[in-house]
């Protein structure tokens, strides 16, 4: 049994890794943005625009929120203990790893800190964030029910991020360019990764089912 200072010992250390790889593909896209004429601002909505960053910024996040302790942290980190709240980032974070390996890796060669920040964001903060799942929710909350209400993210995203590419025009994934695709193979494509994310919600709440610990719930869903 896991207790609740060790787990914050974890959560510490994971946010920790979280924030260093956050930090090191900012300062990388920045970089970027700058030599290729696009600027400092460039740099930061190319950064922004990749769903990767954004779900490990809202796993940093909810690893703070469970690092530090609930009297003495600001109030608008409760929502970031929610239990559905940290199992949908954990299905999101699955799928980020899950992509990557699977179709994005295959694209390119990152080197040197591009390789430290890849690594940590595509294949550690996954896994770190699933263990704090684990053990930091109480699973008996989750309920089916919820997914659609998970799904809002990566949904929004979706919209997001074609919106934002057809604005820029570069799209932050090749199984979203609406250029090289189109729009009807890219909705496909957007379906199915929905799809897994509503899949990968409901495994995990299966999953719960065989913890059977017991938590004092921070929240519902």
């Amino acid at each position: 049994m896991l207790h609740s200072s060790d787990l914050r010992r974890f959560a510490t250390l994971s946010a920790l890794v979280g924030w260093f790889a956050l930090a090191a593909q900012f300062y990388l896209s920045v970089r970027l943005g700058i030599v290729n004429g696009n600027g400092v601002l460039g740099g930061i909505v190319a950064y922004l625009s990749y769903f990767t960053i954004l779900t490990n910024l809202l796993a940093a996040i909810a690893l703070t929120a469970g690092a530090l302790p609930d009297r003495t942290s600001p109030s608008w980190l409760a929502f970031f203990r929610r239990p559905g709240v940290v199992t949908a980032i954990t299905a999101s974070i699955v799928v980020v790893g899950s992509v990557y390996f699977l179709i994005l890796r295959h694209i390119w060669e990152p080197q040197g800190l591009q390789l430290v920040a890849d690594v940590l964001l595509h294949y550690a903060m996954p896994p770190l964030f699933f263990v704090y799942w684990w053990w930091a929710v109480p699973k008996q909350v989750l309920r089916p029910a919820a997914i659609p209400r998970w799904m809002a993210y990566p949904l929004s995203y979706a919209v997001y991020a074609l919106v934002l590419g057809a604005i820029r025009g570069r799209y932050p994934y090749p199984f979203i360019d609406v250029t090289a695709l189109g729009y009807p193979r890219v909705l496909v494509n957007s379906v199915v990764i929905l799809a897994v994310f509503a899949g990968l919600c409901l495994a995990l709440i299966l999953l719960g089912r065989l913890d059977q610990r017991r938590h004092r719930a921070p929240g519902l869903s």
